[in-house]
């Protein structure tokens, strides 16, 4: 005989309001949890992608309230400066308001008056200076500090990367004005389809069709300056998978041909992707302001040894430096784009500074006065 279910005694009064109390006081602590949850989250996400949200910002670039902005001349040096008696030529006469010197040099070396010939350059070398190896990212690693150095005097306003064997081509004044009229930077940046130095181990931060190739030698604006500096997120990715390839027989080239990875070197590429990333290249003149020969007269497997071809006394001449001056113009053919050269929309010739120069070309140009100001183009 089977039992009949005793039916439940209706909850009291008390047991319904404890149980109710219950479930508001489980809801509570979820929406609690998930509150907690969420600014974990946020908060995790802003810390990645801090300098990426700073660069992406799309507000215009606070105005220079000052009356004499600086162009801050950016040294990247060996060791010291074989050229400095001809940068002592091209700053004297000129207002120190109006410029300001970086030097990045070997870790402890000191520019004095043991070491260098121009009081233009008695300690403006950078305490945190690094070792340097071409090829890798320490290159870049010497810049983004050269341009933090700068950034710290609220007055350098232009910023100009140079060699340690480039020169000027035009005195003090018009390079300044150059610089200063134009609101945009000056990069070399272009598509490159013969080579692959891209690798896919990179697409999950910089996408293929953002990769960039062009010159090292850069003239930036202050607010663009900042986004190299300010960069966390391109950066690692380029001291990671953009390395230049060992030597082949060394005992790197095993290991880097196994790994699969590209030869990459990354100051020839950077600034370009980063700024491209940022969506800057409309804030910029895609071409450099420093005039190199390269020398390309090897095949492609030996295209690893080309350099740029160096100027010596014979070369440097008034006709060659006058054929450079002369030049208005610049053509790329990955992307078949003509790029005639402007400062603020006026044409103006396409370049300030050539390299490189031995110390005798430098003496020449010095001795005949090839450093002078452009008598048909003004600014």
């Amino acid at each position: 005989m089977t039992r009949k279910s005793q039916p439940q005694p209706p909850l009291s009064r008390r047991g319904v309001v404890w149980l109710g109390w219950k479930l508001v006081i489980a809801f509570s602590v979820a929406l609690c949890l998930l509150a907690l949850l969420r600014i974990h989250l946020q908060y995790n996400s802003a810390a990645t992608l801090a300098p990426l949200s700073v660069a992406k910002s799309r507000n215009p670039p606070r105005e220079y309230s000052g009356d004499r902005p600086k162009v801050a001349f950016l040294f990247l040096a060996r060791r010291d400066l074989p050229l400095d008696f001809l940068w002592d030529r091209f700053f004297k006469g000129a207002d120190q308001a109006n410029f300001s010197v970086y030097i990045h040099s070997v870790p402890g070396f000191v520019f004095s008056e043991e070491t260098t010939r121009s009081q233009y350059f008695y300690g403006r070398q950078l305490n945190n200076s690094i070792k340097v190896i071409w090829g890798e990212s320490s290159m870049i690693a010497a810049e983004r500090l050269l341009l933090a150095s700068a950034l710290e005097d609220q007055s350098n306003q232009r910023f100009a990367l140079l060699s340690d064997r480039c020169a000027p081509l035009y005195d003090f004044g018009y390079i300044y004005r150059y610089l200063i009229s134009s609101p945009r930077s000056f990069v070399d940046s272009f598509l490159h389809t013969k080579e692959t130095r891209y690798s896919v181990n990179m697409s999950s931060v910089i996408p293929e069709e953002k990769w960039r190739k062009g010159s090292q030698w850069i003239s930036v604006i202050r607010s663009h300056a900042e986004v190299i500096v300010g960069d966390g997120t391109v950066f690692p990715v380029f001291k990671k998978f953009c390395t230049r390839a060992p030597p082949l027989g060394s005992p790197k080239s095993w290991l880097f041909l196994k790994q699969n990875r590209r030869n990459c070197i990354p100051d020839e590429h950077y600034v370009q992707t980063l700024l491209t990333m940022r969506g800057l290249e409309s804030e910029m003149e895609r071409r450099t302001l420093t005039y190199t020969v390269w020398n390309i007269s090897g095949t492609k497997y030996e295209a690893k040894s080309w350099h740029p071809v160096t100027f010596t006394f014979e070369n440097s001449g008034p006709e060659e430096i006058n054929e450079i001056k002369k030049i208005n113009h610049v053509y790329y053919e990955s992307e078949s784009r003509t790029e005639w050269c402007k400062a603020d929309s006026k044409p103006v010739p396409c370049f300030l500074f050539a390299r490189k120069f031995t110390k005798e070309a430098a003496l020449r140009l010095v001795s005949e006065g090839l450093i002078g100001s452009s008598t048909n183009i003004t600014l």
